[in-house]
């Protein structure tokens, strides 16, 4: 399985790491969507940046 994943806040003002973790994800701007396999390296940066995406099933 794979998860969509939307960065649904901004990242102005968040912590270095978050902001990293947000990038390697894809995610630059509000509104970009990315999808990305569902194993444990991706669930380790979805539980770190929750609060500023929104996750779906791909």
């Amino acid at each position: 399985m794979a998860k969509n994943i939307k960065l649904v806040k901004s990242l102005i003002g968040r912590k270095k790491d978050q902001i990293a973790t947000a990038q390697s994800l894809g995610l630059r701007k509000v509104g970009d969507v990315t999808t990305q396999p569902d194993n444990a390296q991706t669930q380790g940066k979805i539980t770190k940046i929750s609060h500023l995406i929104e996750v779906t099933e791909a």
